[in-house]
């Protein structure tokens, strides 16, 4: 069991399904169909990683060294991934213009990308079958 790993997906998992009622329940008056549907993405992949964390963490499939480079993908990848695709969707109720820093967006997917090739070498490294 990794603590870690656990801790950080069920924060995620929280957060996500926090985020995800916000959009149903709270933007509907706020921001247009378009912009709920691109929250609602984001809130999609913040899920799907938060599960990957927990089944990571709960698991001896993959070593630690590589469920640290995960985890730290997974998170930067979440933070400039659905982080910015919170801000894009939100952008006319901020200051801040989200546009201006779009394109971090297409980056933290490629984290994601990359950490689940990290699990997938990991997984093809194993003496079993």
């Amino acid at each position: 069991m990794n603590k870690k790993l656990l801790t950080a997906g069920a924060i995620l998992g929280v957060l996500g399904i926090s985020l995800g009622a916000f959009a149903a329940h709270g933007l509907e008056k706020l921001v247009d169909a378009n912009a709920i549907k691109s929250f609602e993405t984001g809130v999609r992949y913040q899920i799907y990683h938060a599960f990957l964390l927990l089944i990571l963490g709960g698991t001896s499939f993959v070593s630690q060294k590589s469920k640290n480079i995960i985890f730290y993908l997974v998170i930067i990848g979440l933070i400039l991934f659905s982080g910015s695709i919170y801000g894009l969707a939100t952008n006319e109720l901020s200051r801040f213009d989200f546009k201006n820093i779009a394109l971090i967006t297409p980056i933290g997917g490629l984290s994601l990308i990359i950490a689940w090739l990290v699990m997938l070498i990991g997984i093809l490294k194993l003496k079993v079958d």
